[in-house]
């Protein structure tokens, strides 16, 4: 089962808000020089297209890369006015770390983040990431419920807040035992039939249902980093600015190239 997002539900949330702004309508992606980075980057460019848009390239960096100056002065002489950040975790950190000394933001041209965590606006701060959109699943300061799990987690790590992995884990895994306890066995066959009959409603998804395919099908949101006056606390970093959903965010079950879905 596939329970968070998905390459297409990232592409499809930031590069269509994007592109309604206005000014957004050719790109050129950074990528990650392996499977998730050449998938993020084709669901995007599919999204940019279908919406009127051009892709004037690409370059592909090695994963773990500490150095992206040569990347970004690639991405400068395009002159497209988006760059598509089509990677994750300290690559992401070092792209947007390294646009920054190039003035990318300041020469005009925008930057997408099509895999952004809370600990990566964290890491990078408002000064430097203010203004960036992207999409996630979960973000801890969006309701009582999600702030009640997130002081309960933040409690057991240090001060700090989940990330929509660690809160979409728990949600897995408590859907999982649900369903145990409603099939009265671990066989495997039994617990997902159960899995997908129970609604999935908890502290991060409100009536989420699991598709043939193993997709869980649920709301995502378009998220943008505060301004750094904004901020009434060192976790209180984004906004959430849009949902997206569910039918809206994923992609369709007719072109699932998943063998359970019968065509």
């Amino acid at each position: 089962m596939h329970w968070v997002y998905d390459t297409y539900a990232l592409a499809k949330g930031t590069a269509s808000a994007i592109m309604k702004q206005g000014g957004g309508d050719s790109w050129f992606f950074i990528t990650a020089d392996y499977a998730f980075g050449h998938a993020l980057e084709q669901d995007t460019s599919a999204i940019v297209k279908q919406n009127g848009g051009k892709v004037l390239g690409a370059v592909r960096a090695p994963l773990n890369s500490s150095d992206f100056s040569s990347f970004i002065l690639q991405a400068q002489a395009s002159k497209a006015p988006v760059i598509g950040l089509a990677n994750a975790g300290a690559d992401t950190i070092n792209t947007i770390k390294n646009a920054s000394e190039f003035g990318v933001v300041a020469g005009g041209q925008k930057l997408a983040g099509l895999l952004v965590l809370l600990t990566d606006i964290h890491t990078l701060g408002l000064k430097t990431a203010q203004g960036l959109l992207f999409t996630e699943a979960f973000y801890w300061n969006q309701s009582d419920e999600t702030r009640a799990f997130s002081k309960r987690f933040a409690a057991l790590h240090g001060g700090k807040p989940p990330t929509m992995f660690q809160a979409g884990i728990y949600s897995a895994a408590t859907h999982y035992l649900k369903a145990v306890k409603a099939a009265r066995t671990d066989e495997a066959k039994s617990v997902v039939a159960e899995m997908k009959k129970i609604p999935v409603n908890d502290f991060m998804t409100k009536i989420g249902t699991i598709r043939e395919d193993g997709r869980m099908m649920r709301d995502m949101y378009l998220l943008e980093a505060k301004k750094p006056s904004e901020s009434k606390s060192e976790w209180d970093l984004m906004k959430v600015v849009a949902t997206i959903p569910a039918d809206q965010a994923f992609r369709p079950l007719s072109e699932s190239e998943c063998p359970l879905v019968k065509k």
